[in-house]
């Protein structure tokens, strides 16, 4: 351990093995270590059922009914990758797909008036669907026929309108979309969190909008894609690439400090030993004095022994309650999947529920989501601070992680990830540096 890095990361999450994984095939020389005895950090999924019932601190074992033990992995954080969306991108050219099986995600919902409702994405389905009258359904795909021709550099396709300076409220006045509409736009199409987006210039709500699109095509059923035995699968694929170029992993090892000199960062002291290195990588959690609280989630594992109603009893979906239908400033989202994914007992159904917490009483916030699931067999719930790094490195040569937000999927992770790459590397984080190199020197080569 006595030796130079040219990068040491702290934390096995999603978001420090991509880092370690790209830095490595770049040719770094990573050494990556993390306190627990288990990768992904935060972003684990927790196997058998016991540990998850002793982690909770629940005083009782599972009960028979809930099966095997080992048949689940039962994921910390819920989260769904968008078909077309950025990990994907990542996974495809790193070839870390070839350590995953992937199930397309059966559907996606939105809350209206206390039901659930088929999120429309395509003509088709917005002529189809009940959540509009049917003037309204053919303003609505006529907006949908604008984003899908829309191309930022093509002028003509703008139909009057400028991405850079025209609000999404003005776009959804020159559709004159009615307020339900534009909920399920905003937020089940164009995934944001809260409403502040309808008074900025538009060009990211389109882009958001044909990404979904575009994700949906490519499968058909939702946009979304979940890891067959849970998300802990990811951080382990990207683990795996690292170690492939040369990247040196250690798990159950505490970190004693880390070693600065002038203000910046020359190593980590572990077990009475120095390893130094030029930049560090790592999740709040390793440096509780360069971050901020920048709130908290609330997040509530619920078992189900049935499919979630006016779903057409889907082995895994998501749905989305906008802030508007339940007075809230930020949206409640749930994350259905079951042991049609290898995560759960025979016949048994896992939904999270997550949102950002708004109130001193925030299992109170996220009832109408649980009035959605029951009658529910077992429930755990965690509230977690969400933490920012106040420090951006330039200096220290310190990268932190951003917690995982509430969002249902990993385009905000990818966000952040290509902004550490940038503050540590200086130029813009390109997709063809993550490309494998033609001939693995390690020989993982097809064989």
């Amino acid at each position: 351990m006595d030796e130079e890095y040219d990068v040491i990361v702290l934390g096995t999450g999603l978001t420090e093995c991509i880092l370690s994984g790209i830095m490595s095939v770049n040719g770094k020389k990573v050494l990556h270590m993390d306190r627990n005895p288990y990768y992904g950090g935060e972003s684990s999924s927790i196997t058998p059922l016991e540990e998850l019932y002793k982690r909770f601190e629940l005083p009782d074992s599972p009960p028979e009914s809930m099966g095997r033990g080992r048949d689940w992995n039962v994921d910390l954080i819920p989260k769904f990758l968008m078909a077309n969306g950025q990990l994907v991108k990542m996974l495809l050219y790193t070839e870390v797909t070839r350590y995953l099986d992937f199930k397309v995600v059966e559907g996606s919902f939105v809350y209206k008036g206390g039901k659930i409702y088929k999120v429309p994405s395509t003509e088709t389905e917005a002529l189809a669907s009940n959540l509009m009258g049917m003037f309204e359904k053919r303003r609505f795909r006529k907006f949908l026929v604008f984003v899908a021709n829309f191309d930022e550099n093509d002028p003509k396709t703008f139909e009057g309108v400028d991405p850079k300076v025209t609000t999404m409220r003005d776009v959804y006045k020159k559709f004159d979309l009615g307020q339900d509409v534009i909920d399920f736009t905003g937020h089940a199409l164009a995934l944001y969190r809260t409403d502040d987006y309808l008074d900025v210039p538009c060009l990211e709500t389109i882009n958001r909008i044909k990404l979904y699109s575009e994700s949906l095509a490519r499968y058909g059923k939702s946009p979304y894609l979940y890891p067959l035995y849970g998300l802990g699968e990811l951080p382990q694929g990207f683990a795996r690439l690292s170690a492939i170029y040369g990247g040196t992993y250690m798990l159950n090892k505490p970190v004693e400090e880390i070693v600065m000199e002038d203000g910046h960062v020359v190593g980590v002291k572990s077990e009475g030993e120095v390893a130094r290195c030029k930049q560090l990588i790592c999740d709040p959690s390793y440096i509780q004095d360069r971050v901020r609280k920048a709130g908290q989630v609330i997040r509530v594992i619920c078992i189900l022994s049935h499919p979630i109603k006016d779903t057409n009893d889907a082995n895994s979906c998501q749905i989305i309650i906008p802030q508007n239908q339940v007075n809230r400033k930020s949206d409640i989202y749930v994350c259905m999947i079951s042991y049609a994914h290898n995560v759960a007992a025979q016949g048994k159904y896992i939904a999270i529920v997550s949102t950002t917490v708004e109130t001193n009483e925030p299992e109170a916030e996220i009832e109408p989501a649980l009035e959605l699931l029951e009658p529910i067999d077992q429930k755990f719930v965690s509230l977690s601070d969400l933490y920012e790094p106040t420090d951006d490195g330039t200096e220290s040569q310190i990268f932190a992680s951003s917690a995982y937000d509430a969002t249902t999927h990993f385009e905000t992770t990818c966000n952040d990830i290509k902004d550490i790459y940038k503050r540590m590397t200086g130029s813009d984080f390109d997709f063809e540096n993550m490309k494998r190199k033609q001939n693995d020197v390690f020989g993982e080569d097809e064989q």
